[in-house]
């Protein structure tokens, strides 16, 4: 070996890159162990709906109490009910479903701000990955109930409108409530996203604006009325491509 290659061998931006490659490889397995580890744990839940909501609710407000309520109908009608498994909309849904009859499952994620496990969990699961977490709230959700919420909220209806749009989860109703936080979403999609021709005027047809928790029930109910809960043997198939 002569000499003078051996700056470029222990060259500490080379020594960097190659550390960083290794690093890389053991963080795909580290991702892989947390789909093996949360599939595992959750095997169980279905039926289930996933609730969407703002972590920043506090308990005295509306939208807390409202869903509270919902999660707990949800709950003794016989489905596990799956949040965020933090503060705010995620701790009242979880909340209401601990009291209820089902589980109550929490996913959360480690942050370096704002997430704090709630305390109301039958079953908790923690994720380091934004993207393993959301594919469990696909994974096992026979519905989405989305309240009212800031961007992870809107990230998490539009993910599941994408999946339910382009065929890669089965057709589950998509239910916004509360009418005034969420009309005007819908308003403009109607008004400029359909007209500009970026979806189609049926796709708008994924969603329902409700108001009453009751009614939240009786959708799910009525969208499962000629069917099981169970995903089929072909909507399986298409989960594994998720």
């Amino acid at each position: 070996m002569h000499l003078d290659k051996l700056p470029e061998i222990i060259d500490p931006r080379r020594t960097d890159e190659i550390n960083y490659s290794a690093r890389e490889s053991w963080r795909m397995l580290g991702i892989m162990a947390e789909f093996v580890e949360a599939t595992e744990r959750l095997a169980s839940i279905r039926p289930a709906v996933s609730i969407f909501g703002s972590a920043r609710t506090p308990p005295d407000h509306a939208y807390y109490m409202q869903t509270e309520v919902i999660a707990r109908k949800l709950s003794d009608s016989g489905f596990s009910v799956v949040s965020g498994g933090g503060p705010g909309i995620m701790e009242a849904a979880n909340k209401g479903a601990y009291f209820g009859k089902s589980p109550s499952v929490g996913l959360n994620i480690q942050l370096p701000h704002e997430q704090t496990a709630n305390l109301y969990q039958d079953i908790s699961q923690t994720f380091q990955h934004f993207f393993a977490r959301k594919v469990m709230f696909v994974k096992f959700a026979a519905a989405y109930v989305v309240m009212p919420g800031g961007f992870g909220t809107l990230d998490e209806l539009f993910e599941s409108l994408t999946l339910v749009q382009t065929g890669k989860i089965a057709s589950i109703p998509i239910i916004l409530v509360g009418s005034p936080f969420w009309s005007g979403l819908v308003d403009w999609l109607k008004a400029t996203v359909i007209e500009e021709g970026m979806i189609s005027p049926e796709d708008i047809g994924l969603i329902r604006i409700l108001d009453r928790p009751e009614d939240v029930v009786d959708a799910i109910f009525s969208h499962y009325e000629k069917r099981g809960f169970m995903p089929s043997a072909a909507e399986r198939e298409i989960q594994l491509s998720l």
